[in-house]
């Protein structure tokens, strides 16, 4: 059984480094403003296997920090993890809601209604793109 919590954003730091940048320290996966952002995760049967992050600006809504174990993926984990972020930032009356994608999750986030929007920029030997869509 799985289910979809919150937590505290230093419950998401192992998950982040290990799937996103496993070749750097934990700590560069810190979000500046992690505190007071809002985290969600995957929980089955007892262990962590995906998790997002959710940064409100006024009425707009980032998606940071989206992982899931590589093991796990492929099995539409995050894709329900995704929704629910969306849900939850519309219920925040989030008017736009985006992250900064990596190109290989392009058509990913495309399944959700998320556009390209700007030029493609690199962090870290990754590409990324701004994606978004209106709530």
């Amino acid at each position: 059984m799985m289910n979809i919590i919150s937590l505290h954003w230093q419950q998401t730091i192992p998950i982040r480094h290990q799937v996103l940048w496993p070749d750097h320290p934990p700590h560069f996966c810190y979000v500046e403003g992690d505190e007071t952002a809002r985290h969600f995760g995957v929980e089955k049967e007892g262990t962590l296997i995906s998790v997002a992050s959710l940064f409100r600006q006024e009425n707009k809504a980032q998606l940071r920090k989206f992982a899931t174990l590589p093991r796990y993926q492929g099995q539409g984990i995050g894709s329900r993890l995704l929704k629910h972020v969306m849900t939850a930032a519309q219920e925040d009356s989030t008017s736009y809601f985006w992250c900064r994608a990596r190109i290989t999750a392009v058509p990913f986030y495309g399944r959700f209604g998320l556009v390209p929007d700007g030029q493609q920029f690199e962090r870290a030997g990754v590409t990324f793109i701004h994606m978004g869509k209106h709530l």
